[in-house]
């Protein structure tokens, strides 16, 4: 249930339930935890993307039928979390949202690093509806993405919010029919992993600590990060080929 394909420098992850809209049974994140560990440990993926089966959901997180399987809250607390999984990976990830991203589904796509969205796509965090809140990330990574007041309403209400209004808030960086999600989404993986990988996991480790660290020690980490990739030899390789006047050609050393 959980797809994989390698297409050069770029794979692509694809839920692949869509009878179900994605939803994620605890197989399915077994799957998708081995899938990750072993794309994030192959020197020749650079980029990934993150997607749904079938034309209706990216996902809809958690199979709501499968929580009854936890025979304590305890239990269910110290389950494997799939939007950790997804977060953990060092290179950089791209969600194409080609539907629904609904609950664990839409804390997915917030722990990927960039999103795309097909024009039918709806966002929501409906647990609310049911009587929780979602756990993966959604309140601090809703907020940092849309606002604290955009982040209220999704999160207060649990009512779905379209694509145009997900582009307009910041939650998607673009929009495509539902034909062009996947070829703009491996084009824009296949741009990403022409960059010197090494410049590309420190540039996510930046963002990262853009938000979890206070002003001055972000920029001093990302100084420090930048001397790091000063050092390396695609670094080298890139000035020598902007001296060149020539495309550079990066080793990821």
């Amino acid at each position: 249930m959980i797809d994989v394909g390698i297409d050069g420098a770029v794979a692509t992850v694809t839920l692949d339930r869509p009878a179900k809209l994605n939803a994620l049974t605890p197989e399915m994140v077994t799957g998708l935890r081995d899938a990750l560990t072993g794309l994030d440990a192959n020197p020749e993926v650079r980029a990934l993307i993150l997607t749904g089966a079938g034309p209706k959901a990216f996902c809809v997180g958690s199979d709501i039928g499968e929580l009854d399987r936890y025979d304590t809250a305890w239990e269910f607390r110290e389950r494997p979390e799939y939007c950790d999984l997804v977060r953990a990976v060092r290179k950089p990830v791209i969600a194409a949202v080609n539907g629904y991203a609904f609950g664990g589904g839409l804390e997915l796509a917030l722990s990927c690093d960039i999103r795309l969205a097909a024009a039918h796509a709806t966002f929501a965090a409906p647990e609310i509806k049911l009587g929780w809140i979602g756990g993966g990330g959604v309140s601090s990574l809703l907020t940092h993405a849309v606002g604290a007041s955009n982040a209220a309403l999704m999160l207060y209400t649990g009512d779905p919010v379209d694509a145009d209004r997900a582009l307009g808030w910041g939650l998607v960086s673009a929009t495509h029919p539902a034909d062009a999600l996947l070829p703009a989404a491996r084009e824009l993986a296949a741009a990403i992993a022409a960059r010197p990988p090494i410049a590309a996991r420190t540039a996510k480790l930046n963002i990262r600590a853009a938000h979890a660290m206070p002003l001055e020690n972000a920029i001093a980490y990302e100084r420090d990060l930048q001397t790091i990739c000063f050092a390396t030899e695609d670094a080298a390789e890139g000035r020598a080929a902007f001296a060149a006047r020539r495309a550079p050609r990066f080793t990821g050393r």
